[in-house]
């Protein structure tokens, strides 16, 4: 991966303890990241939480980064298991079910029934509303991009569970947001 030349001096004078770079870095990517945490925890509290312990964290392992990713990419991993971590803390449950009897929706087939005039706030506000494990699978293969097989790594529960749980997710919101019009 090759690295903007700005961000690996920044990232080498990171490392070297330049508190101003470290802002810079901080100022750079912690609004999309506070996103995340806040997507996956629905807690503002709790977003702020992680954020901070994810740039301590980053901050704390920066000469670990090598460069093979992008350095949004290897923070956003380390924003997603802090989150999985506070989330780990409140006990997250997942609905596990065998591999034959998963049943997903097809995409094409979804319903509008006046969905397309969705506010951004009705859909956070329903999100919110997910239970811990549908909202994790949810954001992280909706928003995160993650596959189904990388969230059952990321989360130790089955590919089919992830499955699972992001129909189950889909099928809430979908209830959600239409009782919300």
């Amino acid at each position: 991966m090759n690295l903007n030349p700005s961000n690996k001096d920044l990232v080498k004078r990171c490392i070297q303890g330049d508190r101003y770079a470290q802002f810079d870095l901080y100022k750079q990517y912690s609004r999309a990241m506070f996103n995340i945490c806040l997507r996956m925890l629905k807690s503002r509290d709790e977003a702020e939480d992680a954020l901070q312990i994810s740039f301590v964290d980053v901050f704390k392992n920066l000469e670990k980064y090598r460069y093979e990713a992008s350095l949004g990419s290897w923070i956003k991993r380390i924003v997603i298991n802090n989150c999985l971590t506070a989330l780990k803390k409140r006990k997250m449950h997942f609905e596990s079910i065998e591999e034959g009897h998963i049943q997903i929706a097809d995409e094409d087939h979804a319903r509008d029934n006046g969905m397309s005039e969705l506010s951004v706030a009705q859909v956070k506000s329903a999100l919110s509303e997910l239970p811990d494990g549908y909202r994790t699978v949810f954001t992280l293969y909706l928003f995160e991009g993650y596959d189904h097989q990388e969230i059952s790594e990321i989360l130790e529960i089955s590919e089919a569970t992830s499955k699972s749980q992001f129909s189950r997710a889909k099928k809430k919101m979908r209830q959600l947001l239409e009782e919300s019009i």
